[in-house]
């Protein structure tokens, strides 16, 4: 079976085909980074309209690399939420009717579900069941997953995810739009002994996440360290440097846990937080050195892409699953309102 995937959660426009039993034939991602960089975020109707612009001709530059026609696809798989509403009905409109065009079934999917399943994409992939951290710019949540739709929540942000923070805190240093990948390569050049920042949440019980009281930590130390800093430049790096190392101890803390509650010793990392370098350092470490092991998608599976969602979809409509004419892309969609794969 071949799928076309098509991803328009937010600001990136993906495309990939995915065919079972061989793997990714092509995919192309179109990122908006610098039509939303003036405004330091991005602006859901611009974003929308980009999707319009970009979404079809990257199609057919998709297919065109797999040396495939529309009548060898066998499905269309597109992001149905969570997301912004604007660029959801972009993706599956189009998916939708093309769908219908070419008289193949179509499946929407879950954008969170796509990145879980991400790792799958690589070899060698992680055998159910497992741990999964999803870490992105909308979500930090841990989920047990025992096959494909069966994922048990295990503990989430309680404000800020992970990525919002990097981001809101690279706003605060005074970083370019997008701020995590800018932050971290600031913290490179930032002395770990200087500053130590709160783990927030580790010194209690569970599996729940907050970090907004970890940027406001941050800037309570820009607005106290900056203005006397004899070295203004390397404070910043310092101040990165500190927060970088918060957040990632913080999510080693918490996998740990997560790994010892449920008995699993398998752990992958999904989403674009989890192509920070120094995140995926630690966390080898420390599973490894309880005899876990840990999964990661290469990085240009990290961040939003078309091929997670061509992935996920065959699997759904390879388990006889898919949608009527009517569609409705949702905004919020809760992960464990997924039914399994059969």
């Amino acid at each position: 079976m071949r799928v076309l995937g098509i991803e328009t959660s937010c600001d990136e426009t993906g495309i990939a085909v995915y065919e079972h039993g061989r793997g990714l034939l092509a995919q192309a991602v179109y990122s908006q980074i610098a039509l939303h960089a003036e405004y330091g975020g991005v602006v859901p109707e611009l974003a929308s309209r980009d999707h319009i612009r970009k979404t079809l001709p990257l199609i057919q530059q998709v297919l065109a690399e797999a040396g495939l026609t529309r009548a060898q696809l066998d499905g269309v798989a597109y992001t149905a939420g969570p997301g912004l509403i604007g660029a959801l009905l972009v993706g599956a409109a189009l998916g939708r009717s093309l769908a219908w065009a070419w008289q193949v079934p179509a499946i929407g999917v879950h954008h969170l579900e796509g990145h879980l399943l991400a790792p799958l994409l690589e070899d060698p992939a992680p055998a159910f069941p497992f741990v999964a951290l999803l870490v992105s710019g909308g979500h930090t949540q841990l989920v047990e997953v025992r096959g494909i739709g069966r994922y048990r929540l295990l503990g989430e942000s309680l404000d800020d995810a992970a990525g919002e923070a990097f981001d809101k805190t690279a706003k605060i240093l005074g970083l370019p739009y997008p701020g995590g990948p800018e932050l971290a390569r600031l913290a490179e050049r930032g002395d770990p002994e200087r500053f130590r920042f709160p783990r927030p949440m580790t010194d209690r019980p569970g599996l729940e996440f907050s970090f907004s009281g970890l940027k406001t930590f941050t800037l309570n130390t820009v607005q106290t360290e900056l203005p006397r800093a004899a070295d203004p430049e390397q404070t910043r790096a310092d101040i990165a440097r500190a927060f970088e190392e918060a957040v990632v101890e913080t999510l080693v803390i918490k996998c740990r846990r997560a790994l010892r509650a449920t008995g699993h010793q398998r752990l992958i990392l999904a989403g674009g937080v989890s192509a920070n370098q120094r995140l995926r350092a630690r966390m080898n470490q420390a599973i490894t050195a309880e005899g876990g092991q840990t999964f990661y998608p290469r990085p240009a599976l990290c961040t939003d892409n078309g091929a997670m969602i061509a992935f996920a979809g065959c699997q759904r409509l390879l388990a006889g699953q898919n949608e009527p004419l009517l569609f409705t892309p949702r905004a919020r969609w809760p992960l464990e309102q997924l039914a399994p794969a059969a």
